[in-house]
């Protein structure tokens, strides 16, 4: 996936500015920066949750928005950072939702069963037929996650997966972020606040500013005193854990 010069303006002013970069296939990309410098419009734009002004999102060699819906769900899927459930769901029926692409609710023996491994994966066998707001916080996380794994999608993306969550279930998150690259094979781009989870889980960083690219790379060509202090506009201090650039910042 290749993102061309993205733009997009409110109230005549841009917060997203000709942003151009590629997406590493089979990689977990985080997008970090401070609050107002793009990073979720971008995501919006990427999943046509929100219509770009200009610039081309190409998917596969086409332009995103010229995808059927229905053949784009089966290749990508989307977490929002609203995930509220309206409706008296069980895990399993939300969970079945990511089957909808497919058999638009009828399920086959074969939704079924990929819809039994999502939920195994996921560890919520215990928790299955319990209602989604009988469900902590960090539970109902693991639910939602369970039905993108059964949508069966290349491309994951997570908008503020951590958001609202305590640090045990922040991390047991992006645990599960890791995985899904590792195991599963998926590729999965996200909005970040926390620049230390971006840090440890994952293989890319693109850093935002004003709307604007401040900096794209590994995750140590990103996590540098210079990159960060002045992308926050903090003084930063570098340290490494088991191998990974962690920041520390006053």
């Amino acid at each position: 996936m290749k993102v061309q010069q993205l733009t997009k303006q409110y109230d005549g002013k841009a917060v997203v500015d000709g942003v151009t970069f590629e997406i590493p296939k089979g990689k977990v990309l985080s997008l970090i920066g401070p609050n107002g410098a793009g990073k979720s419009t971008v995501m919006g734009m990427i999943s046509r949750l929100i219509a770009r002004d200009a610039g081309l999102v190409d998917f596969d060699g086409r332009d995103i928005a010229k995808w059927k819906s229905k053949e784009l769900s089966k290749r990508l899927a989307i977490l929002t950072q609203s995930n509220q459930i309206q409706m008296k769901l069980t895990v399993r029926e939300l969970v079945a939702f990511g089957r909808f692409p497919y058999s638009a609710g009828r399920n086959t023996p074969e939704d079924e069963t990929i819809i039994d491994q999502a939920i195994s994966y996921m560890e919520l066998e215990p928790f299955q037929d319990r209602f989604i707001d009988e469900l902590s916080g960090g539970q109902r996380q693991r639910a939602m996650i369970a039905m993108v794994i059964a949508q069966d999608t290349e491309y994951i993306l997570l908008d503020e997966p951590t958001n609202n969550l305590d640090i045990y279930h922040a991390t047991n998150m992006m645990k599960i972020v890791r995985r899904l690259c590792d195991e599963l094979g998926k590729t999965v781009i996200l909005v970040l606040h926390e620049i230390n989870y971006a840090a440890f889980y994952s293989d890319y960083i693109c850093a935002f500013r004003d709307g604007k690219i401040a900096k794209f790379g590994t995750v140590k060509e990103v996590m540098t005193r210079e990159v960060l202090s002045q992308i926050y506009q903090v003084d930063f201090e570098i340290m490494e854990i088991e191998g990974k650039p962690l920041s520390i910042y006053y």
